[in-house]
């Protein structure tokens, strides 16, 4: 059968030698590379070679006691943490790696909560031992209180004592047993695996990649393991289902979509929708082997499909909720004087890679605006520009990425009839949970709607960036909830409903209480000693919120969260604060109401009326004429009532 394990770690804290080893172990390299050598198996990218750090996901694979287990090694650096998160949806299991120098980072927190959110089960290797400071009992001690009780440690495996006991603590049957002296490896085997699988331990492994410690140790864990899931070609006589983790857009062999099969069978020649597969690729490194088919569990790059990072295909069609999101924005114009059509035309190739850059253009402008994670994410954004598509660019200053949402919820009317077109929509915009972004429901019997129009609304509502009408931010945490619609046998085009919808949610904002939101992050600064005052005071003036304070002889920590622009700021000020030895790591975990709503408002100085491309008004058709009818005069000529149900 066909697993796949990722692998993920903080940067720096040796996930890409860890990888080099396991696959030279299982003999499917020759040689082990370096990354600090540039001739490491997995990361073969030109720029991956150059700053040292894995910038892609990459995969490969081994056969592992009549399995075949393929890894993914995954982005280390925060800002690459969307690639990074792509990838964990398709893990049957993952590989976390910790220095047990350095312990637990920023980013090692952001994966932990990840892999909490996508459920994957989750075995500890607690790396660098062989380095001066390491610190291995420490550092699982600090996991076992920060992350779960239920990591376990594993120094004698295989002996059964470094098992048996904290199995049988979690299975009655197996707990009378064990007291009763008992002791069958196989089942004990088979209930570690299974609850392994449920995420009821993880197993802690210490060694060092660098040095080959402790490697043998984990893919005999790892076989024992995984070893003992279930089948995925179990699931081979289903309907075929796949999830796309990654896409290489201008690949030599054709545009690249990466996926794990979740059920049935893919091959070459085969036809989703509209689409057929020309040719199907299993991935080794910077390899790629042709393949005729594949299967449950196989990850597998196909060309032939238009479908972008994230999505599903197949049964169950459609996008996956991702967790991360950048928190910052920036803006990218040719610096080569490159018309500003080529460089959106380049931006968007990278889109279908990496869907969360949102690539917008306002018309009449020759900048970009992109999402970004942080400065290291920008500099390779150049590169990739400037080495792919022959582009120049110049990105400008980063700025916070504000949202908008509202309180209580409004109801709007978006109608389009200009001639021979028509389409009214009434919808209700109601606040919701606290990152859970936009969400669609519909009261509309499909008596008054029928369903192939409702379809259409919710494809459209959902995909579609609706903006606020505070600063013309993103709208987020809101469900909007389709009431009444209206068509026309005759005239009316799918298009039609894009411009009701639209026009609709910007209605209802009009009327809504709107509520300007910003990032938070949280936080660890370290500075000499003697300036602790001096970073608490700076904090404090900031509003920031300290959770941990630690003051030692040389150094002091403190952690805690801010508002990100403010504590942005603060990082900047950084050095000069601390004489130069000062450090700050921090993640993005949220937005809240903006503190300096009013502020950040009247900087922007964004006219809600004035956004063309986002209008509240609403166009109606008389005398075989369209004409414009203003936002808040909308509901004195609309044609739907505020019910369309038999309730």
């Amino acid at each position: 059968m066909y697993l796949t394990i990722g692998m993920l770690a903080h940067v720096d804290a040796g996930k890409t030698t860890f990888c080099e080893q396991l696959l030279y172990h299982a003999h499917a390299i020759r040689r082990r590379g370096r990354v600090d050598h540039a001739d490491s198996f997995m990361d073969d990218h030109p720029l991956e070679k150059r700053r040292g750090i894995t910038i892609f996901s990459q995969q490969a694979s081994f056969p592992l006691e009549g399995n075949t287990v393929q890894i993914v090694d995954t982005p280390g650096h925060a800002d690459f943490s969307a690639e990074m998160e792509r990838a964990l949806s398709v893990l049957d299991a993952a590989v976390l790696l910790v220095s047990c120098v350095e312990g637990i980072q920023a980013h090692t927190r952001t994966i932990w909560r990840l892999l909490e959110k996508y459920r994957v089960p989750v075995l500890v290797f607690c790396n660098k031992t062989d380095r001066a400071g390491a610190d291995p009992e420490k550092l699982a001690r600090d996991l076992r209180r920060e992350f779960s009780g239920d990591i376990v440690p594993m120094s004698a495996w295989p002996d059964e004592d470094s098992f048996a006991e904290e199995i049988a603590a979690r299975d009655e049957g197996l707990l009378a047993r064990y007291l009763e002296g008992e002791f069958d490896r196989e089942a004990w085997l088979s209930a570690f695996s299974g609850q392994f699988r449920k995420r009821a331990v993880f197993p802690l492994l210490t060694g060092s990649a660098l040095q080959d410690e402790g490697i043998d140790r984990a893919l005999s864990l790892l076989a024992a393991l995984l070893g003992r899931f279930p089948d995925p070609e179990a699931r081979a006589g289903e309907p075929f289902s796949a999830r796309v983790y990654k896409v290489r857009a201008d690949a030599p062999n054709g545009r690249l979509v990466y996926m794990t099969v979740l059920s049935g069978a893919l091959s070459v020649r085969d036809k989703l929708g509209e689409e057929k597969v020309s040719a199907l690729y299993a991935v080794q490194g910077g390899q790629l082997q042709p393949i005729e088919r594949a299967v449950p569990g196989m990850l597998a790059a196909a060309v032939g499909l238009s479908a972008r990072a994230g999505e599903r295909v197949g049964a169950g069609a459609g996008e996956e909720e991702k967790a991360l999101s950048p928190m910052l924005l920036t803006t990218v114009e040719a610096a080569d004087g490159a018309p500003v059509s080529r460089l959106l035309a380049a931006m968007r190739i990278l889109e279908e890679e990496d869907p969360l850059l949102a690539v917008e253009q306002t018309e009449g402008r020759t900048s970009v605006d992109v999402r970004v994670m942080g400065k290291v994410h920008i500099e390779v954004l150049e590169s990739v520009l400037s080495e792919r598509f022959g582009i120049k660019a110049h990105f400008g200053p980063c700025r916070v990425r504000y949202l908008e949402t509202i309180r209580g919820e409004a109801m709007g009317v978006g109608h389009y009839e200009p001639l021979r077109h028509y389409a009214e929509a009434r919808l209700l915009l109601r606040e919701a949970p606290r990152g859970s972004g936009i969400s669609f429901e519909s009261r509309c019997h499909v008596d008054f709607l029928p369903l192939q129009w409702q379809n259409l609304i919710r494809e459209t509502l959902l995909k579609r960036r609706h903006r606020g009408v505070l600063t013309g931010a993103e709208l987020t945490d809101v469900t909007i909830i389709l009431l009444n619609g209206r068509f026309h046998l005759k005239h009316t085009e799918g298009g039609d409903f894009y411009e009701a919808c639209g026009r609709a949610v910007r209605n209802a904002l009009m009327k809504a209480e709107s509520v300007l939101l910003e990032p938070v992050c949280r936080f660890t600064v370290t500075a000499p000693a003697e300036r602790f005052d001096a970073v608490v005071r700076e904090l404090l003036r900031i509003h920031a919120e300290t959770a941990d304070m630690e003051r030692g002889e040389e150094t002091c920590t403190v952690s805690g969260t801010a508002a990100a622009a403010a504590f942005l700021s603060l990082v900047e000020d950084l050095p000069a604060l601390t004489h130069g030895r000062g450090a700050a790591q921090w993640e993005a975990v949220g937005y809240v109401p903006c503190r300096d709503a009013e502020a950040v408002i009247a900087q922007t100085g964004y006219d809600p009326l004035a956004d063309v491309e986002n209008s509240p008004h609403s166009v109606f058709c008389a005398k075989g004429a369209g004409f414009v009818v203003q936002w808040d005069k909308v509901e004195e000529w609309a044609h739907t009532a505020e019910s369309a149900s038999y309730d």
